[in-house]
């Protein structure tokens, strides 16, 4: 009897693990410095210092500050649809988005201040709008394709999903929005909560019309 063959990818080698390591490195402590000190004020000079490596082999790995940024948002992008397929299969495609999303935010930081300080530094860098823009981009592609493994009743399921993807950053973009203006005072998670549930109240019709008040 012939062996079953497996599909399962081979073990990464010690050098490759150790450029993962080295790589991992120099990304926390950028996005340490870019929070702390500002994005355009920390040279590349004082990453390679922080990360204990040389300036030659940082630009082996990144050819700019810029590709440092990404490749953290791509790590951002991996665990969104990671944590979206993770989801239990009977949940409604919209919960799995946002439970996503809940499931994001303590995989941005170790802790709160952190978090704030990274979220600022992506969202209101005018430099790194560029670099915030694909971010998104790429959060929807992956969005909507893990929702339109969970919408199968519809016919227009694909379009459906996309629009569910873009709502859903939407939100998420709007409730960070609100929290850098509290200076990331309140939890996160809640006003992600309380902005998808403004979301959902909008698009009902109330059942009584609120009296105008009086100047």
């Amino acid at each position: 009897m012939k062996p079953i063959a497996t599909t399962e990818a081979p073990r990464p080698g010690l050098r490759e693990r150790k450029q993962a390591r080295v790589r991992s490195m120099i990304i926390a402590q950028a996005m340490r410095l870019f929070s702390a000190q500002g994005y355009d004020q920390t040279t590349v000079d004082e990453v390679a210092e922080a990360a204990e490596v040389s300036r030659r082999t940082l630009f082996r790995m990144f050819e700019t500050k810029g590709d440092i940024v990404l490749a953290w948002t791509k790590g951002m992008t991996q665990a969104l649809t990671e944590a979206l397929e993770a989801c239990p299969k009977g949940t409604h495609p919209a919960d799995a988005m946002m439970h996503a999303f809940i499931s994001l935010v303590p995989r941005i930081a170790a802790n709160r201040q952190d978090t704030y300080a990274f979220v600022y530094l992506i969202e209101k860098t005018p430099s790194l709008q560029t670099v915030s823009l694909q971010k998104y981009r790429k959060w929807e592609d992956c969005l909507a394709e893990g929702l339109l493994k969970r919408i199968t009743e519809r016919r227009n399921r694909r379009n459906a999903a996309r629009l569910m993807a873009r709502c859903g950053i939407a939100i998420f973009r709007t409730a960070l929005d609100e929290w850098i203006r509290l200076k990331g005072r309140p939890a996160l998670v809640p006003l992600l909560q309380k902005t998808y549930a403004l979301q959902s109240s909008l698009w009902k019709q109330p059942d009584t019309v609120e009296p105008e008040i009086q100047p």
